[in-house]
């Protein structure tokens, strides 16, 4: 997974950020252990301490915990991991239909062209 960091964001927040995606998305689940500091680090080409600091935060949002003798693990809490995975949904859901507003559409508008684009999408198996 490629970390994409950019220089307008302080990079602790930025690797919190893409962490929790990986949580919320998946990618890392519920109660699984991560990899250590130094290899998350390594991983997104950052300072360890940076990463310290960014997985330190997690811990006080309570995303991530720590075991003293094994180290650090995702929370096992699945109703918050689906709460932030929610949160986040509506977020991007807030920002299109901005996008969307400053392109001249209405909401209606908006509803219409989504479901266009939805009805010629293949229905999964």
């Amino acid at each position: 997974m490629s970390w994409q960091l950019k220089g307008n964001t302080p990079i602790y927040l930025q690797l919190m950020e893409e962490i929790k995606r990986r949580i919320i998305s998946g990618n890392y689940s519920a109660g699984e252990k991560l990899p250590s500091v130094r290899d998350l680090a390594s991983e997104a080409s950052v300072n360890p301490n940076t990463m310290q600091k960014a997985l330190a935060e997690l811990e006080r949002c309570g995303l991530v915990y720590t075991n003293r003798t094994s180290g650090r693990f995702i929370t096992e809490d699945e109703v918050l991991i689906k709460q932030l995975r929610i949160d986040l949904a509506k977020k991007h859901v807030e920002t299109f239909l901005g996008n969307m507003e400053q392109l001249g559409f209405t909401y209606e508008e908006t509803v219409k062209l989504i479901g266009e684009i939805v009805s010629h999408i293949p229905a999964e198996k």
